[in-house]
């Protein structure tokens, strides 16, 4: 079980790392150009870059934390922070009619409840 919650928090890094690099270094009208992402046209670039660096802390904070054995309980910590990101970001999805966006946020916020559910349970690094 320890492997597969490795495994999940660094998939979801990768998405979250992703996902901010894109959001942080992309320009908002191409990123609204882009399938789904067309909510970013409707929305200031200020918080569209605020959204990308939260994603890219997220991303750090999935796995730094257990690799250094500095504060592992932050890596909880921010898949549940992740899960309030997905929802905010299924709901968007869901209020513009982009339904298989809505799955995807979904999916990430299943594997993320997956990383806080083992980490502050029998699998968490400090037991």
């Amino acid at each position: 079980m320890n492997l597969a919650l490795w495994i999940a928090a660094g998939l979801l890094a990768v998405v979250a790392l992703s996902g901010g690099f894109t959001k942080m270094f992309v320009s908002t009208e191409k990123l609204a150009a882009s399938p789904g992402g067309g909510w970013t046209g409707d929305i200031g670039a200020g918080f569209v870059k605020t959204l990308g660096a939260l994603e890219f802390l997220a991303a750090v904070g999935l796995v730094l934390p257990a690799v250094l054995g500095i504060v592992p309980v932050l890596v909880p910590v921010t898949a549940l922070c992740w899960i309030l990101l997905m929802i905010g970001a299924a709901i968007t999805h869901g209020r513009r009619g982009e339904s298989a966006f809505v799955v995807v946020n979904l999916v990430y916020l299943a594997v993320a409840a997956f990383i806080a559910w083992g980490r502050f349970g029998l699998w968490s690094f400090t037991g």
